[in-house]
């Protein structure tokens, strides 16, 4: 079972090495001096997306447990929860500033403070990147694919050198963020140089941390055409990857059978692509309870039974109602039952 012995910093320290001009203002976890953090890296991945976190934060939101008390998110999702890893996503050069390599640096820093393992999210675009949207970022934007080879492997490299600076080794690492129809368009998609930009991935990752295991993350996990097009694509151009990450937002009404179809889709994809599995993306209505804890509890169930998947990652569990957002699976800054089956893991 191999664990990772953390040496945690005085806040001051953490302040004063994690912010700069660049880089939002956060409160900081609560530190014990030189406290030993053991950081698990053999159980299933009781995952959660807090990216937002910094942002939510910055805007005077705060997060209690079901008994009232104020806790730093990450703290109350390791404590009252069950989470015990944290994915984050990485923008190039947002406007703003938020998911920026600083931003990053400060969430994964709590994180890993706290024994929470890493996944690390590249979504190679200054803003969002999804099915809907791969766009290339502004200053990449006029390169050939040799150039823009370059510049990903710079980016990788000053991410994860930035948080090595720090001893945060994350365990995860995605090329790309639903990435079905490629990433970075146009060079980028599926049917161009796709397979050729994941290669180019893996490779950065693996020269900084060798032992990061690199995702290739697709949506829709309970539709396996998605995936059989992106994957044989890879097979075929011989292209490094060590994992399937999945995405699956599961109706209310009809999650037994996205459950079900998901489930019969990682034994395949193990089967025909030898590959390992995580459900990088999870989640349901807030408002749906009831469901979002039966569904929870089948998708862990199934996943490991079927023992080819290492984890689950509710995306965005924190977000506020107020935000836009309602698959996440807190209410009035409080955690609601959904992610009950992994406080019962722990």
């Amino acid at each position: 079972m191999r664990k990772l012995l953390i040496s945690i910093a005085t806040v001051a320290t953490l302040v004063a090495t994690a912010c700069t001009e660049d880089s939002p203002v956060t409160v900081r976890p609560e530190g014990s001096g030189q406290e030993i953090v053991e950081i698990d890296r053999n159980t299933f991945a009781r995952g959660a997306d807090v990216s937002w976190i910094t942002w939510l934060e910055s805007k005077g939101y705060t997060f209690a447990n079901q008994d009232g008390e104020q806790k730093e998110c990450m703290r109350l999702l390791r404590d009252d929860c069950g989470v015990n890893a944290i994915r984050l996503r990485v923008w190039v050069n947002p406007e703003e500033g938020w998911n920026n390599i600083s931003d990053v640096v400060i969430k994964a820093r709590r994180a890993n403070n706290l024994g929470q393992r890493v996944m690390i999210d590249f979504h190679f675009s200054d803003t969002w990147a999804d099915p809907g949207a791969q766009v290339t970022p502004a200053a990449w934007a006029d390169m050939d694919l040799a150039q823009l080879k370059v510049a990903m492997s710079a980016h990788i490299t000053d991410m994860l050198n930035a948080l090595k600076s720090v001893s945060v080794e994350p365990e995860w690492v995605q090329i790309g963020n639903e990435t079905r129809g490629g990433m970075m368009y146009p060079l980028g998609a599926v049917d161009a140089h796709f397979a050729e930009l994941v290669d180019n991935g893996y490779e950065a990752v693996k020269a900084i941390f060798p032992e990061a295991k690199v995702i290739v993350h697709i949506d829709c996990g309970d539709q396996l055409g998605l995936y059989t097009r992106v994957f044989d694509n890879l097979k075929a151009k011989n292209t490094r990857y060590d994992m399937i990450g999945m995405s699956l937002y599961p109706d209310p009404s009809s999650w037994h059978r996205s459950v079900e179809s998901c489930i019969a889709n990682v034994k395949i994809l193990n089967k025909t692509y030898g590959k390992r599995l995580v459900i990088a993306e999870i989640g349901m209505d807030y408002r749906e309870v009831d469901a979002a804890d039966g569904m929870m509890r089948a998708m862990v169930k199934g996943c490991i039974e079927s023992a080819v998947v290492d984890g689950i990652f509710w995306w965005e569990p924190e977000s506020p109602v107020e935000e836009g957002y309602t698959k996440g699976c807190f209410d009035g800054g409080m955690p609601t039952k959904a992610l009950d089956v992994f406080k019962e893991m722990k």
